[in-house]
């Protein structure tokens, strides 16, 4: 294990970045697609920065609950707080925790690194909802000096369902669907908004995240037993149904359906089509025609033929560098390597290794060239 830590300093030398730390994670028997997933969100560092305060303001708690959230905060602490700049730290107690909260990942089956990125995000912001209203509860108690030293800052964390808190979980990775339908009679369009933390999106073989960015977003006419109950018009109409992005996220994170269900096969195939995705992304399906452009910064990625086995590794950017992370392994990795996870152009091939789920960046305020 040492090893490679020294062989990952050497490679980076005087390039090492300042104040940051590179560390493997132990595999505690099949948890390759909770270590992928977690290599993925220390790298996103807004996220990382939250749960670092998060940590910090926390930790004198006495009588503090033990939760997902707290067992991540101490993670990621552990990792940012070590001497050594690499080695290896084994996540015993967010993975036990883990299998406590959800029976789902109890077993030691291989396990989708998707539904567990999806079951930690919601489990977050269900933790910290909880606490901001246990915190107005406690603010209402206080005096008006100590209320706005200890309340929650956000006015309408109240319960009111119309105006839900915003966490910082859902500051960095929520975005908004807007879902357009037409009536094809009057022309009356109706919108209905519904927020996200990842876009899941069918894939096609030779084909890129553009392309199917714009299958997402294509025109669907609802017509025959499919037709749209026009309130205008108050009967059932032809109509025209789009789904457009009306706020993307600071972080775009985006699932390629790699697993489909063959009705023949009675279970899941793999498909390792393959999907180009670039390493700067316009997003064009937007509301505001304005691209939105992003930075990928981690790809998680499946290695095997098969649904139900396999393994997990993920690709990070740190400081205009690329690692690879297998478990206790970190490793550097050129750029141009980010393809080699792109998939297979052929249906049988010897590459089984195929990027899963991508981790995009906004460019935002910082890109105005």
């Amino acid at each position: 294990m040492g090893a490679t830590g020294s062989k990952l300093e050497k490679a980076l030398g005087d390039q090492f970045p300042e104040g940051e730390r590179y560390f493997g994670l132990e595999n505690f028997g099949n948890t390759c697609y909770c270590n992928s997933v977690l290599q993925a969100l220390y790298f996103c560092v807004p996220f990382r920065e939250q749960l670092l305060e998060y940590y910090a303001s926390h930790k004198n708690g006495v009588d503090a609950e033990e939760n997902l959230l707290t067992c991540l905060a101490d993670l990621f602490t552990q990792i940012n707080s070590q001497k050594k700049k690499t080695g290896v730290i084994a996540p015993k107690r967010f993975v036990q925790r883990l299998k406590k909260q959800n029976e789902l990942f109890r077993s030691y089956m291989h396990q989708d690194a998707h539904e567990f990125l999806n079951f930690l995000l919601n489990e977050l912001v269900d933790i910290l909802e909880k606490e901001a209203q246990a915190g107005k509860k406690e603010a209402e108690t206080l005096s008006p000096s100590e209320k706005n030293a200890n309340g929650p800052k956000n006015p309408q964390a109240n319960g009111v369902k119309k105006e839900p808190l915003v966490t910082w979980v859902h500051k960095n990775f929520q975005g908004i669907l807007t879902n357009e339908t037409r009536c094809l009679r009057c022309e009356t369009v109706t919108a209905r908004d519904e927020a996200f933390l990842d876009l899941s999106l069918d894939i096609e073989q030779n084909s890129s995240i553009t392309s199917c960015l714009k299958n997402f977003s294509s025109t669907e006419t609802l017509n025959a037993e499919d037709k749209f109950f026009c309130d205008k018009c108050c009967s059932l109409q032809e109509a025209q149904k789009r789904m457009k992005i009306k706020k993307p996220p600071l972080i775009l994170v985006i699932h390629l359906k790699r697993f489909k269900y063959i009705e023949q096969l009675g279970g899941y195939k793999k498909l390792s089509y393959r999907v180009v995705f670039p390493l700067e992304l316009k997003l064009s399906n937007t509301v505001e025609d304005a691209d939105s452009e992003y930075s990928l910064f981690a790809v998680v990625v499946h290695v095997g033929s098969g649904p139900n086995h396999g393994h997990y590794v993920s690709l990070v950017k740190s400081h205009n560098h690329w690692l690879f992370f297998d478990d206790e392994n970190v490793e550097m990795i050129d750029e141009s390597a980010v393809q080699t996870f792109f998939g297979s152009a052929q249906e049988y091939s010897s590459n089984t290794d195929h990027g899963y789920i991508l981790f995009y960046e906004s460019l935002g305020a910082n890109n105005k060239s």
